[in-house]
């Protein structure tokens, strides 16, 4: 007997995220097994006129489907005209974008479900005195919309969601697939409390950091950061110093997790400090890669030996010259984010899918088995 689906399936990949859509919906023909002719991909466009004002489109009936939206709001590689200029998108604009295409299903689909890997203004997740909270409105502004689910990778602060109570948010890891790409870089890491650490970064990231801890059996230490807050550069309070707290890290292979790298000083700052300590090799897991004032400081770091291997997932755009650095890993999150839509389509629990302990210890057992 065929398995009955929420609604039938149509996945709506943004602007930038083409190539990804495209991945995912040949894993999902794949599992399906459509012919290739078919697909899962719903043609649509958000086409813009010169003063830089847009539309959004949908060229196929969406009535009573199941529609995932996958967007990439911090892809600076997609521009547009304006006023004569060639304009990069910035996450504002992707957001719009979002919010036009969602306007124009115009309530026919039976679900909607938005992924957005790295969540639009996630940064700005908390208020202090007279801010705004970006990251919550938006949410908000998303469900009244009629957005059902938002899906998102290893959020900043995963508490957000509270802005949403009775609508579904899932906050998911890349932490199996980081450990995948690792073990397999490097067949020779010993993961054993007394050859590898996981290091933090900052406070923020201890609740992912303990994660891995946990599921990998090693110990943890982490840094701390100093600010000045008599001053702010760049929407921030810049960073004095990073002290750190942890057991000795003297010749341990060292995995720094963090959610991003935007400019990079900070990781390396860090990494410098472990090297400084006696660390051997350092190894950077980021989900997402922004790398905002370019590549030259980690390139630096790296012919210096400061870093060994960066780790970041293919869920965010990636310049061109970072895919040739040889400091550079990409973790591939293609078949996972199907296997989400997959599963959610057929109505069913993704609990299986967010809990990934179990997957961890499976590769970490055949890795230590077959050294």
């Amino acid at each position: 007997m065929k398995e009955s689906l929420f609604g039938d399936l149509s996945v709506i990949g943004m602007r930038g995220c083409e190539d990804f859509t495209a991945q995912v919906d040949a894993y999902l023909k794949e599992w399906r097994h459509y012919d290739s002719e078919t697909t899962y991909v719903v043609n649509s466009e958000c086409p813009r006129f010169g003063s830089g004002e847009a539309k959004g489109s949908i060229h196929q009936s969406l009535r009573g489907n199941d529609v995932y939206i996958i967007c990439d709001v911090f892809n600076h590689g997609v521009k547009y005209k304006m006023y004569g200029q060639t304009v990069p998108m910035s996450p504002d604009d992707h957001f719009q974008d979002l919010k036009r295409v969602i306007g124009a299903i115009g309530g026919k689909a039976r679900r909607i479900s938005v992924i957005m890997p790295m969540l639009y203004e996630g940064r700005q997740h908390k208020r202090t005195s007279r801010e705004s909270l970006d990251c919550a409105l938006a949410l908000q502004e998303l469900v009244n919309m009629g957005v059902t689910n938002l899906i998102t990778f290893d959020a900043h602060d995963p508490r957000v969601q509270n802005a949403i109570p009775l609508h579904g948010f899932e906050d998911v890891r890349s932490a199996y697939q980081m450990i995948k790409a690792m073990l397999k870089t490097y067949p020779d890491i010993e993961i054993d409390p007394d050859k590898t650490m996981i290091i933090s970064p900052d406070e923020g990231g201890m609740g992912k950091c303990m994660y891995y801890s946990s599921v990998m059996g090693i110990d943890l230490g982490m840094f701390y950061k100093r600010r000045d807050y008599s001053v702010i550069v760049n929407g921030k309070n810049p960073i004095v110093a990073h002290e750190y707290l942890g057991r000795d890290v003297k010749d341990k292979d060292v995995i720094i997790v963090d959610d991003m790298i935007s400019s990079g000083d900070s990781v390396i700052d860090v990494a410098k400090q472990l090297k400084e300590k006696g660390a051997k090799r350092i190894f950077v897991f980021a989900t997402f890669g922004l790398f905002c004032n370019g590549l030259d400081n980690l390139d630096k770091a790296y012919e210096d030996g400061v870093i060994d291997k960066i780790f970041t997932t293919n869920l965010v755009y990636r310049m061109p010259e970072l895919l040739e650095r040889e400091w550079y890993k990409e973790v591939n999150m293609c078949k996972y984010v199907a296997y989400i839509i997959d599963t959610l389509n057929h109505d069913r629990t993704i609990s299986h899918l967010l809990d990934q302990s179990k997957k961890i210890h499976a590769i970490l057992d055949k890795f230590k088995a077959n050294k």
